[in-house]
């Protein structure tokens, strides 16, 4: 599969929090997420295991009983199973992997 820019396959997925899907295969799904100052990710869990990128801005996580501060340049990895949140303190950009692919976002990205 090949995906080229384009901007316009943004999906709201509450306020604050956009994404597309980038490239999917069998095994895994590459989303950019759009965060904006402010916006919660509430806690929640998924299967999928989750590796990210902040490309750019700062977010502070909340996996199981830990909080993590993540800059620029600072990557996760989030098991699958495991409750997370996220608080956006800055213009976000992050570049995630999940495995397997987020049946979920799929269906949004169609």
């Amino acid at each position: 599969m090949f995906s080229a820019k384009n901007d316009s396959a943004l999906k709201t997925l509450r306020e604050g929090i956009r994404f597309k899907t980038v490239a999917h295969g069998d095994k895994t799904h590459l989303a950019e997420f759009r965060l904006a100052k402010g916006a919660v990710i509430p806690e929640h869990v998924h299967p999928q295991e989750q590796t990210g990128y902040l490309v750019s801005g700062r977010l502070t996580f909340r996996i199981g009983d830990e909080t993590f501060e993540a800059r620029t340049g600072d990557g996760w990895n989030i098991g699958g199973g495991i409750a997370h949140g996220v608080d956006v303190l800055e213009d976000s950009v992050v570049i995630e992997v999940f495995s397997p692919p987020r049946e979920d976002y799929l269906a949004l990205s169609r």
